[in-house]
């Protein structure tokens, strides 16, 4: 389980994209504030469109952008990086779920 202030790292590749700074800890969700680096500016606009998706009701679409987000960053938590993360940033908030193990068909 997820402590209260604790840090996670989000990366594409080595590059610092931003650290979400856990303010409540739970299970499944984690929530948080966002600090983005300047790299965050190329991965936004996946954001936005997966948090007009979801506002709007478009679930079908959901997957095909966030196989993008999937594919271009890692979550890392304090103690290293986790397999799995579905993770929603709208601003300053991040709210984020994760697995150690990826998960199996």
């Amino acid at each position: 389980m997820t402590d209260r202030h604790d840090e996670w790292r989000l990366l594409s590749g080595s590059t610092l994209v931003g650290t979400i700074y856990v303010d409540e800890p739970g299970m499944p969700w984690q929530r948080g504030r966002f600090s983005a680096e300047p790299a965050f500016s190329q991965f936004k606009p996946w954001f936005d469109e997966i948090n007009a998706l979801v506002e709007a009701g478009e679930f079908e679409r959901f997957d095909v952008v966030y196989d993008l987000i999937e594919g271009a960053l890692t979550l890392q938590s304090p103690s290293g990086p986790v397999a799995e993360f579905l993770l929603h940033i709208d601003q300053e908030c991040a709210c984020f779920r994760w697995d150690e193990a990826p998960a199996t068909s």
